[in-house]
């Protein structure tokens, strides 16, 4: 499978969340061989969207002559897109927001109804693609943080699409947590390997990985001890 992953974190290889995209990948390597590229959205050139719908009209092509051109082609080159973010304001860090919003390009200004709702009809064939969020957060627990990231990511890739949620996810960058983060790792590395071979993760294999690796007491009272 041809694998492009977004880092949406600005630290890089240092972030939380990476450290579950980078076991979620290996454990999909472990079934199949993966072409896996990483791309580190901080360190891209992408102008805002202007909403001058220019590229809808042109055949997709955008006002702005930056990275996007390259990252489009990438785009629908490739088969799984994993979307790798901290939670910033219970959504998308803005330069990640900022790479999706320039996807627009591969949409037309003819729009169709599917179910209950009108979606945009593409100017591109995106239908081979699926899409993988993978987001850590610093709260001790998912209730009421995640959601807003989760339903966003749901209507932008309504088929197709996979949702990996992770509390305390600090956690995975303290080497004395390592007890804890560790099997959490390996539970990550479980569904990429199920993954890359149903294409699926079961819910309850989710929910686990999902729920608090320590106590939300105890995590709380940590992150407020260093506060």
């Amino acid at each position: 499978m041809k694998i492009l992953v977004f880092n949406g974190s600005p630290k890089k290889d240092k972030s939380d969340t990476m450290h579950l995209t980078r076991a979620f990948l290996e454990g999909m390597k472990e079934a199949s061989y993966q072409e896996v590229h990483i791309i580190e959205v901080i360190d891209k050139h992408i102008e805002y969207c202007r909403g001058c719908f220019t590229c809808m009209h042109n055949g997709g092509v955008c006002v702005h002559k930056d990275d996007m051109e390259e990252i489009l082609r990438e785009i629908l080159d490739s088969e799984l897109l994993i979307w790798s973010f901290p939670l910033y304001s219970y959504g998308m860090p803005a330069h990640l927001k900022a790479l999706l919003d320039r996807t627009l390009p591969l949409s037309s200004m003819a729009m169709q109804k599917v179910g209950e709702r009108y979606e945009h009809v593409g100017q591109a064939d995106f239908s081979h693609l699926k899409y993988l969020m993978i987001c850590g957060c610093g709260f001790p627990n998912s209730k009421h943080n995640f959601e807003p990231a989760v339903a966003q990511f749901r209507l932008a890739f309504p088929s197709g699409q996979t949702i990996i949620t992770v509390p305390e996810s600090p956690m995975f960058n303290a080497p004395e947590a390592a007890a804890v983060t560790a099997p959490r790792l390996e539970l990550v590395k479980q569904a990429g390997k199920q993954y890359a071979q149903t294409g699926s993760i079961d819910e309850e294999l989710l929910e686990v990985i999902g729920s608090p690796m320590i106590p939300e007491e105890v995590y709380a009272r940590i992150v407020n001890a260093g506060a």
